[in-house]
This record gives structure tokens, C-alpha cells and sequence, in this order.
């Protein structure tokens, strides 16, 4: 007895007009638009989903003389046609925008330290390395694992993860920040922190970093009350536009708001910079340690690192 044939071997799939089709019907709940949308005449819309239904043997849409609506395996099955569309255009937009011996190089980092530091770093890189096109990725973590294919991470942490190797960037020197305005109404003291100016100041906070401010005034000896008090954002870039329009004050990372700092939108509140324990690291798999393209990138940015601090 032969053996039985795998059922996807001989079933023909959907082709990707009529995913395109049923997407856009399902999306705009009507034939006719999805036509205008897709440049076909509404006749051809409504075959091409017919015939995929025909095909799945399941109806995608109730239809009525006036409108169309998904059945429950229609809204099932758009999710994943979404998703599949979605795929093929990336991968078809990523294979189209590389010449055909450029090394694709995934870089992942924090949204915040993503679009204020390293964006600027990789300013003209790929007009010294033509050859490698880059894919950055803005990620909150984790950023090597199953679900994120990267090849190296800009990373806040000890240096150590498993399976990696990291080169240190720089230490963390966080800095309390406000704008101009918010600095003349509420601190008075010219002679570093007053207890009175705190009690009118309103202390942002990043979630991830519910103690910073505690640790902040701990470090230089300060007790106050209050310091988990304010409001209170996910990410450094909402903090600092916060800052930016009067909230309060906030604790960031000066190598953030470098630029707000020169231009006077932004103010030092107090003149202590607290140290972080932790640093900035790039990390890649131990897999690239030998990688051309992953090579470049360190030295790119190690020799933006020289180019900054020297001015």
C-alpha cells in the first residue's frame, strides 16, 4: 500500500488575488468598495472571493441584499490574512530594496535610545557600507529570543546575557530636567536642592524605574518624602515630552536630551548627576562574533563615539 499523500501536496492554495479580495471585502464590508480599492470591477471581487470560499468549502461572508458581513470563520481567518499579506509584503519590499550581495543587518534597541541616540550614530553609515542594509527595530525586550530575529541589540543592563557577546558603550549619568519656565516658577534655591522647591515640584516618573528619584536624593544624602509621588510614563521619550510642556521634572538619561539641553528647551533643575549602576552595552549572538556585518556596525559606532567626545 502506498503511502498516503500529504493533503498539502495536492490542495491547491489561495492565490494572493483572492486573499487580497477577501482581505479588502472584509476590511470595507463591501464588494463594491473593495473593487474601487482594488482597481477590479465588483463582479471580479466577489468571484475571486466566491471561488475561495468554494474552495475552503466555508462561508467567509453572510450576505444580504444590502450589506455583507463576516461570518465567525470569516473574522477568524481575516486575523491570519492580515498577517499573511502582511508577510509577503516584507519580505517582498526587504528582498527588493537589497542588491543581490547586500547582508541584511537586524538591529534592535530601545524605542527611546533608538530615536535619540543611535538613529544619529548610524548617520551615514550606508554610504560607507553600501553592501549592508539596515533594519532597525525599536523593542522594549526581550530582544534575542524565538519571537525577535536580531542580529546584534543596543542594550541597558550588566553587560552579561546569556548566549552573548557584549561590548560596553558608555556609562549612565541621569540628570533631573524641566523646561525654563517651570524652572523660574518653582525652584528658588540657587544653593542646590531646597525642601521647599520640592514640595511644589511635580517628580515624573518612569514605571521601569519606580525607585529612580529615591535613589536620586539617597545618593547625595537628601531625605525627602514623596519621591514614588507624580506622574508616571512608560517611556523616556514620554517623560522628556512631559518635561517639554511644563508637567514637572524629570530623571533621565543626559545623553537623551543632549540636544534639548544646547538648544535651552530643556534646563537642569538641580546640578547632580546620578551614576546608574548599569551601562550601555551592544550585544549580538556569539554565533556573529566574526560577522563582516556586525564587525562594521561596532566600529562605525565606536569611532562615532570618538568623533563626539573629542568635540
Amino acid at each position: 500500500m502506498s503511502e498516503p499523500k500529504n493533503i498539502l501536496s495536492y490542495r491547491k492554495y489561495p492565490s494572493t488575488t483572492a486573499l487580497q479580495c477577501f482581505e479588502t471585502a472584509a476590511r470595507l464590508l463591501s464588494f463594491t468598495s473593495a473593487a474601487q480599492e482594488l482597481y477590479m470591477t465588483q463582479s471580479a471581487v466577489s468571484k475571486q472571493v466566491a471561488q475561495l470560499e468554494e474552495m475552503l468549502n466555508i462561508s467567509l461572508f453572510y450576505r444580504t441584499s444590502q450589506r455583507i458581513s463576516l461570518t465567525p470563520a470569516g473574522k477568524r481567518y481575516y486575523l491570519d490574512v492580515v498577517n499573511i499579506l502582511s508577510q509577503i509584503e516584507t519580505a517582498t519590499t526587504s528582498l527588493m530594496s537589497h542588491v543581490d550581495n547586500a547582508e541584511l543587518l537586524r538591529i534592535a534597541a530601545h524605542p527611546t535610545f533608538c530615536a535619540r541616540w543611535l538613529i544619529p550614530a548610524l548617520a551615514g553609515f550606508n554610504e560607507e557600507y553600501p553592501l549592508i542594509g539596515l533594519n532597525i527595530s525599536e523593542q522594549v525586550g526581550p530582544f534575542f529570543s524565538e519571537d525577535y530575529d536580531v542580529d546584534i541589540a543596543f542594550l541597558y543592563g550588566d553587560g552579561v546575557w546569556s548566549g552573548m557577546e557584549s561590548v560596553k558603550l558608555f556609562d549612565e549619568y541621569c540628570i533631573a530636567v524641566c523646561s525654563p519656565e517651570y524652572y523660574k516658577k518653582h525652584i528658588k534655591s540657587v544653593d542646590g536642592i531646597d525642601h521647599k522647591d520640592l514640595a511644589e515640584c511635580s517628580l515624573l516618573h518612569l514605571n521601569s524605574r519606580s525607585s529612580a528619584w529615591y535613589d536620586y536624593f539617597k545618593q547625595q544624602k537628601i531625605n525627602i518624602d514623596g519621591t514614588f509621588i507624580g506622574p508616571r510614563f512608560d517611556t523616556f521619550h514620554a517623560c522628556i515630552s512631559a518635561a517639554l510642556m511644563g508637567y514637572g521634572i524629570a530623571l533621565v538619561p543626559r545623553l537623551l536630551v543632549m540636544p534639548e539641553i544646547s538648544s535651552g528647551k530643556l534646563v537642569q533643575a538641580w546640578d547632580y548627576a546620578d551614576k546608574a549602576q548599569s551601562s550601555y552595552y551592544i550585544a549580538y549572538p556569539l554565533t556573529l562574533g566574526n560577522s563582516h556585518k556586525v564587525r562594521a556596525v561596532i566600529k562605525w559606532i565606536f569611532e562615532y563615539l570618538d568623533r563626539i567626545n573629542t568635540n
